[in-house]
């Protein structure tokens, strides 16, 4: 399965971590923090694999669309 987009949104990051909406917003939040970005800006693919340590292409596994 091919990836067509390179953002990562809450609902991605619960089904990867299997944690809540809640946790993959707050951890969304904390890469922001992270990469100096503000609250309306997207997080890549890239900047959530790099700052929690996970291979991209396991990540690619969890991501739709």
């Amino acid at each position: 399965m091919e990836v067509k987009r390179i953002c990562i949104y809450p609902k991605d990051v619960e089904r990867i971590t299997g944690k809540s909406s809640r946790s993959g917003r707050r951890l969304l939040a904390q890469v922001r923090v992270h990469y100096q970005k503000n609250e309306k800006q997207l997080v890549t693919l890239d900047e959530f694999c790099n700052y929690t340590g996970i291979n991209i292409e396991q990540v690619k596994r969890y991501i739709t669309g």
